[in-house]
C-alpha cells in the first residue's frame, strides 16, 4: 500500500531581512501541545514562523501596511502580471510606479501588491525601507539570478482562516486562549523599522502587554541585559538561542545570542 506524501509547508513568499525560519525547530515543541489554539503574531514580518507552524487559525499583524496588503491579496490568489526582470532600469521604473500609487492613495490595489513583491525580490538584501515622505527607497540589488513567482494561488487555502491586520500591539483583540508568538524589532541601535520607529518604551509596552495575557506566550528578542532584566521582572521563563546573522554590512556572520522568553506554555 502506498503512503500518501505529506505536503511540504509553503515557503515564505518574500525575501525578508531578519527572517525567523531558523526559529521554527525551537518553537514547534512549544506550539504542538497548543496547536488547536489560534496563533497570534503581533509582528508577523516575512511569515516564516506562521508558515512553519501551519496553524489552522491565525491573527497576523504588522506595522507595515504594504506588507499586509500583499498578504491580503495572496488570500485572494494573487496572480502577478506586471513585468518582472532582474534589470536595474526596470527596477527603478517599477519603484517609481509603486511610489506613484502610494501618492495617489492606491496602495491597497493588486498592482501595488504585485509591485511590492517585485521590489522585495529585486531590491537590495530584501530590505523594506521608506523615506520621510512614505516612499519606498531601497536601491537595486545585486543578484545573479532571481526566481520570480507569478501565481500565488497555492497560498489561498493556507491563508483561508488567517486574518491580517495593521496596528499596534495594544490594539490587538486577543482571545484568552490565543497562543501568542512575538518577535518585536530587536533591542539594537537601529530601530526605524516603521514610520514611528520602535524604541525602548515600545519594548516595555510589548512585554507588559504580553505578560497580561492568560494564554501561552513566546517572546523572542536580542539578549541584551535590559531585555533579559525586563522579561525576568515580568515573570517570563528565560532560555537562550544562538541565532544566525544573515545581514551585515561588514560581512560578519558571527552568531547572535537571543533570548526566548515564555509564559503559560
Amino acid at each position: 500500500m502506498s503512503v500518501a506524501a505529506v505536503p511540504r509547508p509553503l515557503r515564505p513568499p518574500l525575501k525578508w531581512a531578519g527572517g525567523k525560519r531558523w526559529q521554527v525547530p525551537h518553537l514547534r515543541p512549544l506550539w504542538e501541545p497548543h496547536q488547536q489554539r489560534r496563533l497570534v503574531e503581533p509582528f508577523c514580518g516575512g511569515l516564516a514562523v506562521a508558515l512553519g507552524l501551519s496553524p489552522e487559525r491565525a491573527a497576523l499583524n504588522d506595522a507595515n501596511p504594504h506588507l499586509i496588503n500583499f498578504y491580503r491579496w495572496l488570500q485572494r490568489g494573487l496572480r502577478i502580471n506586471v513585468p518582472m526582470e532582474n534589470d536595474e532600469s526596470l527596477f527603478y521604473q517599477n519603484r517609481e510606479r509603486f511610489n506613484a500609487l502610494l501618492e495617489a492613495d492606491k496602495g491597497e490595489t493588486s498592482e501595488a501588491a504585485s509591485l511590492f513583491y517585485y521590489l522585495n525580490r529585486t531590491g537590495y538584501n530584501g530590505l523594506c525601507r521608506f523615506n520621510s515622505r512614505g516612499l519606498f527607497n531601497v536601491p537595486f540589488g545585486r543578484y545573479a539570478r532571481i526566481g520570480y513567482v507569478t501565481d500565488f494561488s497555492a497560498y489561498r487555502e493556507a491563508f483561508a482562516d488567517w486574518v491580517f491586520t495593521v496596528g499596534d500591539i495594544e490594539d490587538l483583540p486577543l482571545e484568552q486562549s490565543d497562543f501568542v508568538y512575538a518577535d518585536p524589532p530587536y533591542d539594537v541601535e537601529f530601530t526605524a523599522y516603521s514610520k514611528g520607529g520602535f524604541w525602548w518604551d515600545d519594548q516595555e509596552r510589548t512585554a507588559i502587554t504580553l505578560a497580561r495575557h492568560r494564554g501561552p506566550v513566546v517572546l523572542v528578542n536580542q539578549a541584551t541585559e535590559r531585555v533579559e532584566r525586563l522579561y525576568r521582572k515580568l515573570g517570563f521563563a528565560i532560555r537562550f538561542l544562538e541565532a544566525p546573522r544573515r545581514i551585515s554590512c561588514t560581512g560578519d556572520r558571527t552568531q547572535v545570542r537571543e533570548v526566548l522568553a515564555t509564559r503559560n506554555v
